[in-house]
């Protein structure tokens, strides 16, 4: 967890440092820097996978940026969450209002972080939809096409380099282990067919194909980005789909046998973000319970 100089018998040094005892505790002082709590602005996260995410980053002694569209008592929640799971002072949790699929809302959203933070030392690109209505490739309609190609995969290919060109332009230094970190939160459906979401199995594929260009774009800059791939998850969106999903698992489709849960999801991206794959920009981490795993 990241941790802040202790308070405790402290006293002010120049430079914004802070003087702490030494060994013997009387005799010797020294100065350290206090660790800064590192701001994590998590898009979708009112509720399902973004809120297990904004959770777990609160537990690891982060500030969260809470984004949300429209659920104002939804992303509240979340933040209340994310203060009884806060294990550090000086952290802070704001829900931001903002569309992803609208470029002045994104501007907006990446402003208003700043101004409330001071700073961002991660992106969790986690604001996803599915489509309406399920529909066969041969009767899908344009418009729920362009609905998720913009929400999935265009708002965050495109808030992911506003924040990498402030990364880039301001050079701040990051509070985080092994630099600044980017997640790209996709989905199974990124190459699983399903022919009745073909939209959303389009988007989902092409946000994972965003997450290898950044990443490949931002290693040398000090930046890590991951594609964390969530399998069959217990949230709001698969809610309608229950039955058939659980007939799917009793069946043995996931090796592991249940659900996924948001905190399943949570606990992946608090890992990398933590700096515990410090070698592994690029990668593609499973979440599904072995449901990625080709069997005969």
């Amino acid at each position: 967890m990241f941790c802040g100089a202790s308070q405790k018998s402290a006293a002010a040094a120049p430079g914004g440092k802070i003087l702490v005892p030494g060994m013997d505790n009387q005799l010797s002082w020294r100065i350290v820097t206090p660790t800064l709590s590192p701001v994590i602005l998590v898009t979708g996260a009112s509720r399902g996978l973004g809120r297990g995410i904004a959770v777990q980053m609160a537990a690891e002694g982060c500030s969260v940026a809470i984004n949300f569209v429209g659920n104002q008592a939804a992303a509240e929640e979340t933040a209340e969450l994310c203060r009884k799971a806060s294990r550090q002072p000086g952290q802070e949790h704001l829900p931001i209002k903002a569309d992803v699929s609208s470029g002045s809302d994104r501007a907006r959203l990446l402003g208003a972080t700043l101004s409330k933070f001071g700073r961002i030392d991660a992106l969790v690109n986690n604001a996803g939809v599915t489509p309406a209505v399920r529909a066969d490739l041969v009767d899908a309609d344009e418009a729920s096409f362009e609905e998720l190609i913009r929400v999935n995969l265009q708002g965050p290919y495109f808030l992911t380099q506003a924040v990498a060109r402030h990364w880039l332009e301001k050079k701040p230094g990051a509070a985080l282990p092994g630099g600044h970190k980017i997640v790209f939160i996709t989905s199974v459906s990124a190459d699983t067919a399903s022919t009745d979401r073909g939209g959303y199995c389009v988007s989902k594929a092409g946000l994972a194909m965003a997450a290898q260009l950044w990443a490949a774009r931002l290693a040398g800059e000090n930046i890590q980005v991951a594609e964390v791939r969530p399998g069959i998850m217990s949230t709001d969106m698969t809610a309608p789909a229950r039955a058939k999903y659980d007939r799917l698992i009793a069946g043995g489709l996931v090796p592991q046998g249940r659900w996924g849960t948001p905190e399943d999801v949570g606990l992946a991206v608090r890992a990398f973000i933590s700096g515990q794959l410090p070698f592994s920009t690029g990668s593609v981490i499973a979440v599904d319970g072995g449901l990625h795993i080709r069997r005969l």
